[in-house]
């Protein structure tokens, strides 16, 4: 490879890291600045939800609470790292968990950076990182 192949290599994969967003572990999880400080989302900048009647790690959130707060769920396959894991659900699915609380999204937030969510009822809560 000559020196100029290797120099566009290293700028196509400077260019991958930082086109990332800043995308955590293998999860397409992102960090963003809302009104509420920093959060959580998801690949397309959805802010991230989690559910406080969630306990060891397994969602309590099926039927009508699911279609309203859909599981976060992760591709078969998925690898997870750091404060990153997956559960399986009652269901059968995998939902994505960020410090052993299952993430969600909120039917309710219609565009990146909404955060209608934080506080619904007072135990849905948008997730912030450590």
């Amino acid at each position: 490879m000559g020196s100029r192949q290797i120099r566009t290599a290293i700028c196509l994969g400077i260019f991958a890291a930082l086109s990332a967003g800043g995308a955590m572990a293998e999860t397409g999880i992102m960090e963003h600045e809302t009104s509420v400080g920093m959060v959580l989302t998801d690949a397309k900048g959805m802010t991230l939800y989690t559910f406080d009647k969630d306990e060891g790690g397994k969602s309590a959130c099926y039927d009508k609470c699911a279609e309203n707060w859909p599981p976060l769920l992760a591709p078969d396959g998925a690898v997870a790292e750091g404060e990153f894991a997956t559960v399986e659900r009652s269901d059968g699915q995998i939902q994505w968990t960020y410090d052993g609380q299952p993430l969600y999204l909120w039917i309710k937030d219609t565009a990146p950076g909404d955060v209608t969510g934080d506080g619904v009822n007072g135990v849905w809560h948008a997730a912030k990182p450590n």
